[in-house]
């Protein structure tokens, strides 16, 4: 069974309804970055910081999977698919696909301050934290999320599964996000691309064998699904 490897970005959950971050009225016009999803802002104001993603976590608890998110789910009916994505929700995970993996942290997850072992995945009726919640063990928590200032943990593992890729798939993105963006330098030579974006950024040096879809993931996915179905 081939291995397809898509990496995906805000344009995929947008169309769900999420507020993307860096696009023109995005969450960046409304919050300083460096307030809300920076190490330096979270310890300057943490009461702030849990505010934030309380209200982000509310947001996506109305969303749901796009044809996007379920185009992707569909094809583990012929191939072996493996999802890095950028984004911290869950509609991956809603749609019903079996491998993925976040680069930026998972929204719905605290951890606690002291152990970055002891994760916890919040429900949908105790959703909210702040400066004075603690774990188990007492400890203080914080959003299970990548700030700016952090390494990305998740990122060996992702450039694991490139390099294994038969087949990559580029969703949503802006190409401009590092150092989810160098993903691309990791695709063995010769291995199909496809990146599918209603405005596709330009594709970096060193990249060959693309095909572009100009179109949003929910018609982009669908298309692509009967392209590599009719391939079989």
């Amino acid at each position: 069974m081939k291995k397809i490897v898509v990496s995906t970005g805000a344009g995929i959950s947008a169309e769900s309804g999420l507020s993307t971050f860096r696009d023109s009225g995005g969450l960046w016009d409304k919050y300083p970055v460096m307030d809300v999803a920076s190490l330096d802002g979270f310890m300057r104001n943490p009461a702030l910081v849990h505010e934030f993603y309380n209200q982000r976590r509310r947001e996506a608890l109305k969303c749901q999977p796009n044809a996007g998110h379920l185009g992707l789910k569909e094809l583990e009916q012929w191939f072996d698919v493996r999802v890095i994505t950028q984004n911290v929700d869950n509609l991956h995970e809603k749609a019903g696909s079996t491998h993925v993996l976040h680069l930026h942290g998972e929204l719905m997850k605290i951890r606690s301050m002291k152990r970055e072992d002891r994760v916890y995945t919040l429900t949908p009726d105790n959703l909210e934290t702040s400066v004075d919640t603690r774990d188990e063990y007492g400890d203080p928590v914080r959003p299970h999320i990548v700030f700016f200032q952090e390494a990305v943990p998740n990122f060996e593992k992702a450039v694991e599964w490139v390099r294994e890729a038969d087949i990559f798939v580029v969703i949503g993105t802006s190409l401009n996000v590092y150092p989810a963006a160098s993903l691309l330098m990791y695709v063995r030579p010769g291995t199909p691309i496809y990146y599918i974006d209603p405005n596709p950024a330009k594709i970096p040096m060193g990249a060959e064998n693309v095909t572009i879809i100009k179109k949003k993931a929910g018609e982009g996915v669908p298309e692509l699904v009967e392209l590599l179905r009719s391939q079989l």
